[in-house]
């Protein structure tokens, strides 16, 4: 028998068909016990995302190639912020930092895995760093007062989770784990490893706009599989919900929200990521590029700054290609899975650097 099925979305949510058609193939794999889709719910390539899945079961390809991608948000103290001379500072996130630069003191300085490469970079798709401003507070938080300004950092692993995922499947294929612990073990380093990138961009970048770098207020990943109760439960693009805060991102033109997740069972303790694509990039490029223009794209409608060099980026990653972060936020709350905590509006959001 298939395992049981929840979507956390009102009726009015876009969800797709075909990603919630793929929670019912996972519920029908080996072991599954329950699949929770959360309200940014979307299809992935052979699984969905926006999901948590409960199994006794081990399957890498679940977490997906980004195992340890989250989102981390820091306090940054600057005066007197200019979107416009700011953009310009941002340092180019495309390449490590070099051996003296100063911000590898501000983080720990064994790296997990050993893996050096590309520590410290943003990467492409949907990742990307962010200055933005309170704007409510609806809950009391250490260092987030409206009108305070913070750095979004959200990255994961880079190459180091690919190679875990493509050790697995270049063997065994979509099927389970051979060996649920070697795979963990590995695991544990990749999410280790994206914490620490998340850290590194965030000091990078205050050096570079002239702050101090400050430890994270929330670091919450959303691609990893935990043990709990004796299975495994599996998050693609959910983040665990059990006590925690969570910053579900919007787009590059709309708000973002730090929620209080209160998830129970029902919802595999998890609670949504972010805004969640509503179109595939192939449909976003070819839409954007009817109605936008490209410097349309890089100054927003809530007037902040898209700091990218990366033309056909801009328009995959444009704010329509996305669902409607109030809804997202909306479900939760109404699902009680989350309570709205704060929001935050974009000044200068960097992606890749301008040419």
């Amino acid at each position: 028998m298939s395992a049981t099925v929840s979507v956390f979305a009102s009726p009015s949510s876009w969800i797709e068909s075909s990603a919630v058609d793929q929670c019912h193939q996972v519920a029908a794999l080996d072991g599954m016990l329950h699949v929770a889709g959360m309200p940014d719910l979307h299809p992935g390539k052979g699984a969905p995302i926006g999901a948590a899945m409960l199994s006794t079961v081990l399957y890498p390809f679940l977490v997906g190639s980004d195992i340890g991608c989250g989102i981390a948000v820091f306090p940054i103290r600057l005066k007197r912020p200019v979107a416009e001379k700011l953009a310009r500072k941002f340092p180019d996130l495309d390449y490590s930092p070099q051996p003296d630069d100063l911000a590898w003191s501000y983080v720990e300085p064994s790296i997990p895995a050993g893996h050096s490469d590309h520590l410290g970079t943003v990467g492409r798709g949907n990742h990307f760093v962010e200055l933005a401003r309170v704007d409510a507070v609806h809950a009391e938080r250490p260092g987030l007062d409206r009108g305070d300004l913070i750095l979004i950092v959200h990255s994961g692993s880079r190459g180091l989770g690919e190679r875990i995922l493509r050790a697995h499947t270049e063997v065994h294929g979509a099927g389970p784990a051979e060996d649920p612990a070697a795979y963990l073990a590995a695991h544990d380093d990749a999410v280790r490893w994206g914490s620490l990138n998340r850290r590194l961009m965030a000091a990078r970048v205050a050096l570079a706009l002239g702050a101090t770098p400050e430890d994270p207020i929330v670091d919450e990943c959303h691609n990893l599989v935990e043990v709990r109760d004796g299975a495994y439960l599996h998050r693609k693009g959910a983040a665990r919900g059990d006590g925690r805060d969570v910053l579900v991102a919007g787009t590059r033109g709309t708000p973002s929200f730090l929620v209080a997740a209160h998830a129970g069972a029902e919802a595999n303790y998890s609670v949504a990521h972010g805004a969640g694509r509503k179109m595939s990039r192939s449909d976003a490029l070819r839409r954007g590029k009817a109605k936008h223009t490209v410097e349309e794209l890089r100054r927003t409608p809530v007037g902040s700054i898209v700091v990218c060099g990366d033309r056909q980026l801009l328009f995959e990653e444009a704010p329509t290609a996305y669902k409607r972060i109030e809804q997202v936020v909306g479900d939760l709350t109404a699902h009680d899975l989350a309570t709205p905590v704060a929001v935050t509006v974009p000044l200068v959001t960097y992606k890749t650097v301008a040419h």
